[in-house]
């Protein structure tokens, strides 16, 4: 494989009881059970509120380190906010992006000893002052990729045999959305390490990417690393470990990777994460007879590294793991625990 399926959403959007919604639901299910990521158009989200979002992300970024630190993640224990350049890391390797973490608005929650651990990264997220446009262009966009992932998580339920509102209750009372606004600089020549973002999978259900015209993002189909050329109008979908184990295998989280891009350009990338609840168990698919036959087994390669049924487990292991500065300073009795 050289390129990505192109997969059009449109019709089953329109209405799910067509023969050209049935044929989406057909080619989603394959091709998250072949290569795992596609090109999905159709979407319906409003190509002017993309523009937006991109628009409001390159104000953010141009600014001095002074304005951008004013909502650097370490000030609060959440995870949200402004992350510096090389302080995320993917497999214990610095990434070369800086970036933005924005989720739900909660209250923040104290909790207390019989509740669970995960409560402690429920709370608001921190917007810049200095470019105020930023807080309603990216909820609104938002809003509009929330439609989008509760049809594509209702196309694979039908997919693989099951109603279509079969994960209603895993994202109940509300599925537990991420957004990165993610900035990708060109490094310095002398020390490049080309890892814009390290070699990974996803961790929860449905990840949705919007690009810009600048390359970088690849894809593992095999042995090979296939590009995801930038496609104007098109979103790039993949879905994460969690139903690659609810499926015992039969749909993949493909792992990807973004090299920096090349001296004097940066990469502008979207990503929309949609998964469930924190407070929700995810469950064995009970899948069809001929589609449990092609299922090839969800063992993880990290051994001893364990994926939690409950999502709210499983987001603070990843945001610990990727974000060691902010559980130094707010939860160091967290700190080594999912190493």
């Amino acid at each position: 494989m050289t390129s990505l399926p192109v997969l059009d959403i449109g019709p089953f959007l329109a209405d799910e009881s067509t023969a050209a919604a049935s044929e989406f639901v057909e080619q989603l299910r394959d091709t998250l059970h072949g290569p795992g990521f596609c090109y999905l158009v159709g979407s319906g989200v409003d190509p002017e509120r993309e523009s937006a979002v991109m628009d409001v992300a390159r104000r953010f970024f141009a600014q001095p380190d002074e304005l951008r630190l004013r909502i650097v993640n370490t000030n609060t224990p959440h995870f949200r906010g402004y992350t510096r350049l090389g302080m995320e890391h993917t497999n214990g390797v610095s990434d070369w992006r800086d970036q933005i973490d924005i989720g739900p608005e909660h209250e923040p929650v104290d909790p207390g000893p019989d509740d669970p651990t995960w409560l402690r990264v429920r709370g608001p997220n921190q917007w810049p002052d200095s470019v105020p446009s930023m807080q309603p262009t990216v909820t609104g966009w938002m809003d509009e990729m929330a439609t989008v992932g509760a049809a594509v998580l209702r196309a694979i339920a039908l997919g693989l045999g099951q109603p279509a509102d079969y994960f209603e209750p895993t994202t109940t009372p509300h599925p537990e959305v991420l957004v990165k606004i993610i900035r990708y600089p060109a490094q310095d020549e002398h020390t490049d390490t080309g890892q814009g973002v390290g070699l990974h999978n996803d961790s929860g259900l449905l990840s949705f990417i919007m690009q810009d015209d600048v390359g970088g993002l690849q894809v593992q189909i095999g042995d090979e690393l296939v590009d995801a050329t930038p496609m104007p109008g098109a979103l790039i979908l993949n879905i994460g470990e969690m139903l690659q184990i609810a499926t015992d295998g039969y749909l993949r989280a493909t792992k990807h990777r973004v090299e920096s891009p090349p001296p004097g350009r940066e990469r502008i990338s979207v990503a929309y994460f949609y998964n469930p609840a924190m407070e929700a168990t995810f469950e064995q698919i009970p899948l069809p007879t001929e589609l449990a036959g092609a299922a090839r087994g969800a063992e993880n390669e990290r051994p001893g590294d364990v994926i939690f049924a409950n999502y709210g487990d499983n987001w603070l292991k990843f945001r610990v793991r990727s974000h060691p500065d902010v559980a130094a300073i707010h939860h160091p009795d967290l700190v080594g625990t999912f190493d």
